[in-house]
């Protein structure tokens, strides 16, 4: 199997930034993604030389960045807010740029099946913007998935005609929200995948996506009262790590498998263990 380079996602240390940046080289990570959506990290608040210095930092580490996180947390499905979001969006791409990477991850919501719906048009719209400017600074907002099938998410994609707006796929995503194959889904989408996370889940009830993702509001009384799904440790949940990296290796993706671990009481040894993991995989197959 390729030795597809391992990231992780320096928030999920759940420590500080100079902190989290030793303990992924420490654990042997060939690079690491970071949020860049707020406090320190966002773009107004990093200089060029800070830039300069941070990248130096991290190539002094033997890493490099395999991403960027530009999740604004509110997507791109209200007409209104997406000016703001847009710009903010441009910004955190330039920020990637001068970090020395070509990608930048987010949510934009819930994309609804039916072409004709509002906010179809709206996130469509939304996302020709950012395609045409990420193709002016060759680079990729990569979306991830989990809001919506894989084949509802490749025709939006086919419909923006570029692939400035791409896929990080996130396979324990779909297993946990939509019960998609994530296997099957880095087939329909090989096109467009530009950048991967590494996590695992479970999905424990059927919930409707737009309700989970609160894409529309409000949410019914007591639907939170419900817990849907749940991430566990890497190799611990329904995804198929050995065909799911089978199937990457098949596409000819040739990019990163970025950590994520957003719960647990002990993200150390959990990113440890989903490095080590993941290593074992590739090794044995």
């Amino acid at each position: 199997m390729y030795d597809f380079p391992i990231g992780v996602i320096l928030e999920s240390f759940k420590t500080n930034r100079a902190a989290a940046i030793e303990k992924a080289a420490k654990m042997g990570a060939n690079g690491i993604q970071m949020y860049a959506t707020e406090g320190e990290n966002s773009p107004e608040n990093l200089s060029k030389s800070d830039r300069a210095e941070l990248k130096r930092e991290i190539e002094s580490h033997n890493m490099v960045f395999s991403a960027l996180c530009g999740d604004l947390g509110k997507g791109f499905g209200n007409k209104e807010l997406n000016p703001s979001l847009i710009e903010k969006s441009k910004r955190i791409v330039e920020l990637a740029k001068d970090l020395g990477t070509d990608i930048v991850t987010t949510h934009i919501g819930v994309v609804p099946e039916d072409k004709n719906h509002e906010r179809y048009k709206v996130m469509q719209e939304a996302c020709f913007e950012l395609s045409r400017f990420a193709d002016s600074m060759e680079a990729h907002f990569a979306i991830e998935t989990g809001p919506e099938r894989a084949v509802v998410l490749k025709g939006f994609l086919d419909d923006l005609s570029s692939k400035g707006v791409a896929v990080n796929l996130d396979p324990a995503n779909f297993k946990m929200v939509t019960g998609d194959d994530p296997v099957r889904a880095v087939y329909t989408l090989k096109d467009y995948i530009v950048h991967t996370h590494a996590k695992d889940g479970n999905r424990l009830k059927i919930g409707n996506p737009e309700f989970i993702y609160k894409a529309v509001h409000p949410v019914p009384q007591g639907f939170d009262d419900v817990q849907y799904f749940e991430e566990v440790p890497l190799g611990t949940g329904s995804v198929d790590f050995v065909n799911y990296l089978k199937a990457l290796e098949n596409i000819g993706y040739k990019g990163f498998l970025t950590i994520e671990r957003e719960v647990g009481d002990t993200p150390e040894a959990d990113i440890r263990t989903a490095y080590d993991f993941l290593k074992k995989t590739i090794s044995e197959n």
